[in-house]
């Protein structure tokens, strides 16, 4: 059955995917090379693979339950729909742990790029005008929003291209070609998977605007066949995006010994390889890819309380409501402005592991959805290919996110837990208040 499109739905394929991809921050592979590195024992590019075959397989479980149910909400939806009220529910409110904290997260790493730029700038400051920009752009029409993303990838991803230039460059000058044409960025002589997989376990969370694509659907032309195309196109596009550039820092770095600090290796990463002024237009890219991040974030965030307003789990009246011209969830908007700002306060380390929780949430939850949805309610189990589809496939899914679970920290793991039982202690408000968790679309 073809939808009928709104006069909001203004949204092409490859704007969709453009914001899917600013939403995963492609720089952020110099920002995790030192980390990933030492756990991989010099085999990143290797990692980023396995990450990226992971991926696919809940992108593939992604694009299925968008063409089943092409709305809004994302994971959110998908398990409401399929196992109810009550578990959409609190597979959204786990999942607002990653959207609602990772625009806080980009202006807080916005404060501290500024702060390098221009140290006179209080980080406060640069917070403060950082978040605002970024709450106007998105108070605008969306088709604005995935505009200006075209621009702010495109400048990063051509530096990407300068560092890969001068990486060939100064290889070819001090090593010849046989520092080039080497499989040794995947193959150094380490043989040990452990180390490979908690390496791919921490860059699965690269990834993660494969998911937030699937909030635009209400906005999208054609949703029902163009949201799965961008789901799978974004995990492909920006894991090619993050293999390649880690192949190539790998080649200039094998291992961590050039590193003074190999937790925040960026700096120096760039500084060897370009010198001075390199080292300072990188930084001002890795400042217009997080501004197109923190837009992509904010944007898939404001959509997911939208949503979850429109459907009464929050406040009707105020996450339920559209701007009548831009058709955009406005009040939305400006609240998860007003969270971005506590980024003065907060430190990142506690944002992150609330974004780790609530990802693998999302992503088991989806890769359930499709198995309960298709293997169990629809019986669809007969036949090679149909068992293949509605249960392999989504268990190969699930096993990879099983992997990440293990791989999660102690801190994030709590921090999630307290947060869901915050949601669980809604849920028991509303069965003795007579209170519908959610009502029908």
């Amino acid at each position: 059955m073809r939808l009928k499109e709104t006069n909001s739905a203004c949204l092409s394929l490859w704007q969709v995917v453009i914001i899917g991809i600013a939403y995963m921050t492609p720089m952020t592979v110099f920002d995790t090379f030192g980390i990933v590195s030492n756990i991989t024992e010099g085999r990143v590019p290797l990692a980023y693979l396995l990450a990226l075959a992971a991926v696919l397989l809940t992108a593939i479980s992604y694009g299925r339950m968008v063409r089943l149910h092409p709305s809004s909400g994302s994971a959110y939806t998908y398990a409401r729909k399929v196992c109810g009220n009550k578990t959409g529910f609190i597979v959204g409110w786990s999942s607002l742990l990653d959207y609602v904290f990772l625009p806080m997260i980009n202006s807080l790493l916005a404060g501290i790029y500024l702060q390098t730029l221009l140290p006179e700038v209080p980080v406060w400051l640069s917070i403060l005008v950082f978040t605002s920009l970024v709450t106007f752009v998105n108070c605008c029409n969306i088709k604005t929003l995935a505009n200006a993303n075209f621009i702010f990838v495109g400048i990063p991803v051509i530096l990407m291209g300068v560092f890969i230039y001068f990486v060939i460059h100064n290889l070819l000058r001090d090593y010849g070609d046989s520092h080039i044409f080497t499989t040794q960025p995947l193959f150094n002589g380490h043989n040990s998977i452990i180390p490979l997989i908690s390496g791919a376990a921490v860059l699965c969370f690269s990834f993660l605007g494969f998911d937030a694509v699937t909030t635009l659907t209400d906005e999208t032309k054609s949703p029902v066949s163009t949201i799965p195309k961008a789901v799978f196109y974004t995990a492909l596009s920006g894991g090619c995006i993050f293999f390649v550039a880690a192949w190539f820092i790998q080649l200039y770095f094998p291992d961590n010994s050039q590193f003074k600090n190999p937790m925040e290796a960026l700096p120096e990463i760039v500084l060897n390889v370009g010198g001075k002024l390199f080292q300072t237009l990188f930084l001002i890219a890795i400042l217009l890819n997080t501004f197109a991040s923190a837009l992509a974030s904010h944007a898939s965030a404001a959509r997911l309380l939208h949503i979850m307003g429109k459907n009464n789990n929050l406040t009707h009246r105020f996450f339920g409501y559209l701007h009548p011209a831009n058709k955009n969830p406005v009040y939305c908007i400006l609240l998860i402005g007003l969270i971005s700002l506590t980024a003065i306060f907060i430190q990142l380390d506690t944002a992150v592991s609330l974004i780790s929780f609530g990802a693998l949430v999302a992503f088991s939850a989806v890769n359930l959805s499709v198995i309960i949805h298709f293997a169990i309610i629809k019986k669809e189990t007969i036949g090679i290919k149909k068992i293949f589809h509605n249960i392999l496939l989504p268990l190969a899914g699930l096993g990879c996110v099983a992997v990440m679970w293990v791989n999660l920290s102690f801190d994030a793991f709590i921090l999630g837990l307290t947060w869901a039982t915050l949601g669980l202690g809604w849920i028991l408000y509303c069965s003795f208040t007579k209170k519908e968790v959610a009502i029908s679309e």
